[in-house]
C-alpha cells in the first residue's frame, strides 16, 4: 500500500480550504468546509493516480492541514 501526502491549507482571502499534493499529480480541489473537502479528495485521488496510470488495490491518504490565524 502507498501513502500519499495531501495537504490541506485554509486561504483566509477565499475563505476555503485548497487541498493539493506534489505526490498526486493534478490534484488541486477547494471546499469551504475541511471534512466535505476530505471526502471529494477520498474520491478524486484514485482517479487522479488511474489517470497517471497507477492502480493500486488500497491507497493510503496523510491529511496535515494547515491554518494561520490572526486573533487579537
Amino acid at each position: 500500500m502507498d501513502e500519499y501526502e495531501i495537504m490541506l491549507v485554509w486561504d483566509d482571502d477565499a475563505c476555503v480550504w485548497i487541498a493539493e499534493s506534489p505526490d498526486v499529480p493534478g490534484l488541486i480541489l477547494e471546499s469551504h468546509s475541511i471534512d466535505e473537502l476530505i471526502k471529494k479528495v477520498k474520491t478524486a485521488v484514485p482517479e487522479l493516480l488511474e489517470i497517471s496510470g497507477i492502480k493500486l488495490p488500497e491507497i493510503k491518504l496523510h491529511f496535515k492541514a494547515d491554518h494561520l490565524a490572526v486573533v487579537a
